[in-house]
């Protein structure tokens, strides 16, 4: 299980893709992560230019998306770990949204 840990430890992302479908992580280690973009329901709601501005965070051990507000760890997609956010939390984000689609 300490071998497990480790490899989820020191994982490290190097590059991020979010198509329409999936979120796609590069590690470099050489791995690829991909799952669902629905797993997500920000990055999921988020336009493509959204998607594709994000920045590594803390040396690659998390990725940030300041326009969806964002953070995801390298560890928890690993891990098969989806967006713990609850369905009111995600409603008042999306309901803050409206207003700057409209501009």
């Amino acid at each position: 299980m300490s071998i497990l840990g480790t490899q989820i430890k020191d994982a490290a992302a190097q590059n991020v893709t979010a198509t329409d479908d999936a979120l796609i992580v590069d590690l470099f280690d050489g791995r690829t992560i991909t799952v669902p973009l629905a797993w997500f329901p920000r990055l999921a709601h988020g336009t493509a230019a959204e998607r594709t501005s994000w920045r590594m965070v803390g040396g690659g051990e998390g990725i940030h998306w300041p326009d969806l507000d964002e953070d995801i760890s390298v560890e928890s997609l690993l891990a098969g770990r989806r967006s713990s956010e609850t369905p009111a939390s995600l409603r008042r984000w999306l309901d803050g949204r409206k207003p700057r689609s409209k501009a």
